[in-house]
């Protein structure tokens, strides 16, 4: 199995960025919540490595945009070999669910719900799922995302297992703006 193969890398950057599909969140949130999740607002530019049998560059740029309603809209880019992974989304509080939740599309099949707790003065959000890649190969993705210090940074950890072999891609992303 190649462990760096055009789709894979692509799902892997996919967990870079990405947190969930299309989602439905109610707008309404507290005031401090929209205020911290607005606090991500502007040009973010991230790089790292992409680890795994070999070791890649991973240059990404993220752009965050007042949304409706109390939310905040998420664009994105990242690069690894030739490869590139966008993503458009959006991170919203979700006054029913009593949780910050993340929203994604993104130009690969990546998919899963991003679930954010507050941490400090930043908030996390975490994804688990099992995927397949280009071969159907059984995969465990896993993807945090942390927002920060009230807007300062933002890091994204990601970790693909390939379930029948136990082989790993790791990547670590911190960005700034």
């Amino acid at each position: 199995m190649k462990l760096l193969g055009p789709l894979t890398r692509i799902a892997a950057l996919a967990g870079l960025l990405a947190v969930t599909p299309l989602a439905a969140m109610p707008a309404l949130a507290a005031p401090a919540d929209v205020a911290l999740i607005k606090s991500y607002i502007g040009a973010w530019k991230g790089r790292g490595q992409l680890i795994g049998a070999e070791s890649e560059s991973v240059v990404c740029r993220l752009t965050l945009s007042e949304g409706n309603a109390d939310k905040v809209n998420y664009s994105g880019r990242c690069s690894l070999a030739g490869t590139s992974l966008a993503v458009n989304g959006t991170l919203a509080y979700s006054d029913q669910n009593s949780r910050y939740e993340a929203a994604m599309t993104s130009n690969v099949t990546f998919s899963g719900l991003a679930v954010g707790k507050k941490s400090g003065d930043g908030i996390i959000f975490n994804l688990k799922e099992r995927n397949k890649d280009e071969e159907g190969n059984d995969l465990t993705v896993t993807a945090a995302i942390a927002l920060k210090g009230k807007g300062a940074a933002i890091q994204v950890d990601f970790n693909v297992v390939f379930n029948a072999t136990g082989d790993t891609l790791k990547a670590s992303v911190p960005f700034t703006k």
